[in-house]
């Protein structure tokens, strides 16, 4: 097979780009007609477009005043429920000792509002009794009668003591009267408070069933990490638990008991349930004793429930209950103005760019801004699918950090043609110029732009949270630049440098060889002066002279002059 010439290589880099570019523009496609949850704008965030405010009370369970520790802890995981990547740019501060300040930007959807105003303490509980919601029976007679609601006859008090949470001596005669006659759809049942170390009636977040509850047995701080996936097996979609050290040790006890239920066929006992806000989200069986503290939950899960269900149970675990004090809309902290003022300053940085690249480099000047031009449209497409994607939204500092990658971007572009002249300078061909100064100048580039990435991942993980989408733009727009320079920029160059006008070396070029001192036929040898060269030419000639003898070294003078003492010559010319 033949080796690949430049040509054949630039022509399929850009066709490389030309289809990344056309699947960019596909997904987003999809996204805004077939999807209907992207847009062929950026979303903003809340210091340019204002959003919705929700303000949360804390409540201990034992009814104190809560700490600060425990407020920065609810605060922490809600901003992970809300804004999991960092990007989404939401604001969740503590205030007023017992209450947490939400800021989402734009119009927050049902489900944004269910995240945080359901934010509460993850439960597991053993399952005691289940049975579908309803709050009677069709008796004997085909009539259908109410179930009994408790009264003070019925004995509450457990006859002998219960030994764990799967034990039958919980269910008293109140209790299962209150649990056949829960009223699921009834507001004033808030099962989200109840006691700890006492039996729980919930019912399913869709109100088709309700569960009569063992004592908590392990809380949501025990769970270290949930995930949605597939099981290569089954090939069906799982959710996958990970307890900590206290967590692994109590499960392991937990699975062993249910697990005994399920060889015996004593079902529902052989269930545990995960309860969010008094909400039994998941109540699975035990299919195997699990020692290793990773559970795997399956069922009839697609992605989209497995992720929900594994973002529940991974930040479920709020150390407080919370109810809604208000919810409002917000303005924008700087709005509209200061976006225009950011997108000016972007637009002026890229003026100073182009113009510095048509003064020094010339016609090369405009492979510049067709890069940059390219870079903008990837940025562009790629910053609108990161926001139906991961939610992203661009904030002032993520504008800053577009600004900024602009100059980074100059940089290298100046190393590269900087290369491309050094190798004209040693006499090379323009065609062999390009190749061997790419060879030399990517080391350089790939060098440096792997020092900002490093940066904006540091200060992605390290930095505040009104400082991420600085971070973030910084590193995608860096990843984007290396991509336009492997795909474009050293691809046109390729195929420029074949053209008459750049391969000629034309004046306009940026390339001229005789310009750029051109002048070695070797190491320590130079191109003497036509003779006869008048005007122009002898200045242009001496210029070249001039040049070269600046960028030798001082081995290469020193040779320049041991040749000349044997010849009679100078770097001059001839005496």
């Amino acid at each position: 097979m033949a080796t690949p010439t430049p040509v054949r290589h630039a022509w399929r880099a850009l066709t490389g780009l030309l289809v990344t570019t056309a699947v960019l523009f596909g997904v987003n496609v999809l996204g805004v007609y077939v999807f209907q949850a992207s847009s062929w704008t950026p979303e903003l965030a809340l210091d340019l477009q204002g959003g919705t405010q929700i303000i949360l009370e804390a409540k201990s369970p034992d009814g104190t005043a809560p700490t600060t520790d425990q407020m920065n802890q609810a605060a922490t995981i809600i901003r992970q429920r809300v804004d999991a990547s960092g990007v989404g740019e939401a604001d969740i501060t503590t205030q007023a000792g017992n209450q947490i300040v939400v800021q989402v930007p734009g119009q927050a959807d049902e489900e944004t509002r269910n995240r945080i105003e359901a934010s509460a303490q993850m439960q597991l509980r053993a399952v005691l009794a289940t049975t579908a919601a309803s709050t009677s029976y069709v008796g004997d007679d085909g009539n259908t009668t109410p179930y009994p609601t408790p009264d003070a006859t019925m004995n509450a008090t457990p006859t002998v003591a219960p030994t764990d949470g799967s034990d039958t001596n919980w269910v008293t005669e109140e209790l299962y009267a209150k649990f056949l006659s829960y009223d699921c759809t009834d507001a004033a049942n808030d099962p989200a408070n109840e006691p700890h170390d006492q039996p729980l009636v919930a019912c399913s977040p869709d109100n088709s069933a309700k569960y009569l509850l063992g004592p908590v047995e392990i809380d949501g701080s025990s769970i270290s990490d949930a995930s949605s996936g597939i099981n290569t097996q089954t090939g069906q979609w799982v959710v996958n638990i990970v307890f900590d050290a206290d967590g692994t040790e109590a499960f392991g006890k937990i699975s062993q008991r249910l697990y005994a239920f399920t060889q015996a066929g004593d079902t529902p006992r052989n269930q545990f349930a995960f309860v969010l806000d008094g909400v039994v989200i998941s109540a699975p069986s035990m299919n195997g004793v699990i020692l290793d503290g990773k559970p795997q939950i399956s069922g009839s899960f697609d992605q989209e429930s497995a992720k929900t269900l594994a973002d529940q149970l991974k930040y479920g675990a709020l150390p407080l209950s919370f109810t809604v004090v208000s919810s409002a809309s917000i303005s924008a902290t700087l709005g509209t103005q200061q976006l225009e003022i950011g997108l000016i300053a972007g637009l002026i940085g890229l003026a100073l760019v182009a113009l510095y690249s048509l003064i020094v480099y010339r016609a090369l000047g405009f492979v510049i801004i067709a890069s940059l031009g390219v870079m903008a449209v990837l940025t562009y497409i790629t910053l609108c699918i990161l926001a139906w994607r991961m939610g992203f939204r661009l904030s002032l500092a993520g504008v800053a950090g577009l600004i900024v990658t602009i100059g980074f971007t100059a940089d290298s572009f100046i190393v590269y043609f900087e290369r491309i002249r050094d190798e004209l300078r040693d006499g090379k061909s323009i065609t062999g110029a390009v190749e061997d100064g790419w060879g030399r100048a990517k080391r350089t580039i790939y060098i440096s732009k792997s020092i900002n990435i490093l940066a904006a991942v540091v200060l992605y993980i390290l930095a505040d949270a009104t400082v991420k989408g600085f971070a973030f733009t910084l590193g995608l727009t860096t990843l984007i630049d290396v991509f336009i320079f492997i795909l474009f920029t050293h691809p046109v160059m390729q195929l420029l440098a074949r053209t008459r006008f750049f391969g000629g070396g034309h004046p306009l070029s940026g390339l001229d060889p005789e310009a750029l001192g051109a002048v070695y036929r070797g190491r320590a040898q130079f191109r003497a002066p036509v003779a006869g060269a008048k005007g122009s030419a002898a200045r242009r000639a001496g210029r070249s002279r001039g040049e070269a003898e600046r960028r030798q070294t001082i081995a290469e003078r020193k040779l320049a002059q041991q040749s000349a003492d044997s010849t009679g010559e100078t770097t001059e010319g001839e005496n």
